[in-house]
């Protein structure tokens, strides 16, 4: 059997193409936040999760610039041997001091945080407790640790009965984490930590939530979903991303000072990888910066959220329901999907079509998601590219 079979068998992106409805990688030739330029037209982003609108800031660039001129464009070398600048030090400081815990470590993407932390930690006769529409990183996180001989159990999305009921059966005496998305990716609901926290602590497990859609979004000045929860001393890891609030690339996590030097010495992600950039780390840092002495970016982008998902419930759609930054409209229907897309984009809108099975059956949708730089215009704009779309197809 030839491995490039399945390869040479896969054809579903040419028949989308063919129609002239495929909706992904689309180059951008231009950027400046709410607005692209795509095949030289002016298109309102409406999938970016650029949060707080920072990846244009002139500060941000500033700092970039500045970064390369003073280390140049890369570290060549992991952070446990010659990879390490002052300002990894720097931003590691900050993050703990911003998440208010002890300790704190930068990994080269967010993706591979979880990779680097969740089978670093959980090893033989462990478990791993994830819940089922976790982000694709930690579910290669959770696999990768089954692999080192520790555990891997899942439970029904959202549903705390069912993590206390998956967790109750597991062996008292094992070493237990409990892994979930803070604000999930796709539907952008929020995890109810309290009661998820009170199950741990029940069953003497561990959590680590991924902030990676909730920092710069909820919580008190953005500090995501613990200090939503008021939770900030209670969870024992948090992790996320510089992709999205940061406008930069790379991820983090922070929590104790002994369980972030344990990962320092034993995880293979951080150990064999090349650091990150000085242009992506002296960014992250601007962005942090603007988004402490900025907090209203939070509050401007929750209020265009709420703004966008009250008018377009009020039109008809089928709105999922939420707080964060995240609005999906469910549609489903794969070719309804694409061909909804294809109207949004002829008409001035981008966004992101999630089809299965990346969801469920009956849950295909448009992932719309805001920052705080659309300005009403902007809103206004999609709204009515999603009438004139929902008429069109029958959705409304």
């Amino acid at each position: 059997m030839d491995i490039f079979k399945k390869c040479y068998e896969f054809t579903r992106a040419d028949e989308i193409k063919s129609l002239g409805v495929y909706p992904y990688f689309r180059p951008i030739e231009a950027n400046e936040g709410p607005v692209v330029q795509i095949e030289g037209k002016r298109i309102i982003m409406a999938g970016s999760n650029n949060y707080l609108g920072l990846t244009g800031h002139p500060l941000v660039k500033e700092a970039a610039i500045k970064a390369i001129e003073k280390y140049g464009t890369g570290c060549s070398g992991s952070r446990y041997l010659t990879g390490t600048l002052d300002l990894h030090i720097e931003l590691e400081s900050r993050l703990a001091k911003f998440f208010n815990t002890e300790s704190a470590l930068l990994f080269s993407t967010g993706y591979q945080t979880a990779q680097g932390v969740i089978p670093t930690l959980v090893q033989r006769n462990d478990y791993v407790i994830s819940d089922k529409d976790n982000h694709a990183s930690i579910v290669a996180g959770t696999i990768m640790a089954k692999g080192a001989m520790g555990g891997l159990v899942r439970y029904k999305h959202d549903d705390l009965d069912d993590l206390e009921k998956v967790i109750s059966k597991l062996p008292e005496e094992s070493g237990k984490l409990i892994v979930t998305d803070g604000v999930f990716s796709t539907g952008g609901e929020i995890v109810d930590l309290i009661k998820l926290n009170e199950i741990a602590k029940k069953y003497g497990a561990r959590v680590m939530v991924d902030d990676a859609h909730a920092v710069g979004v909820i919580g008190k000045g953005g500090r995501g979903t613990a200090s939503e929860f008021s939770l900030e001393d209670k969870i024992d890891l948090t992790m996320g991303t510089f992709s999205k609030t940061f406008a930069s690339l790379g991820g983090f996590v922070v929590g104790s000072e002994r369980v972030i030097n344990y990962l320092k010495h034993f995880s293979s992600a951080l150990i064999f990888s090349a650091s990150p950039t000085p242009a992506s780390v002296a960014s992250a840092l601007a962005a942090l910066d603007i988004l402490e002495r900025e907090p209203e970016r939070v509050t401007k982008l929750i209020s265009n959220a709420a703004y966008m998902r009250k008018n377009l419930t009020e039109r008809g759609f089928n709105v999922i329901d939420g707080r964060t930054a995240i609005v999906p409209v469910i549609v489903g229907d794969d070719n309804l999907a694409f061909k909804m897309w294809k109207i949004l984009y002829d008409n001035g809108v981008f966004v992101n079509v999630f089809i299965s099975p990346g969801v469920p059956a009956g849950r295909q949708m448009m992932r719309t998601s805001y920052m705080a730089t659309h300005e009403k215009e902007h809103l206004d704009e999609i709204i009515n590219a999603f009438e004139i779309a929902g008429k069109q197809l029958g959705l409304i």
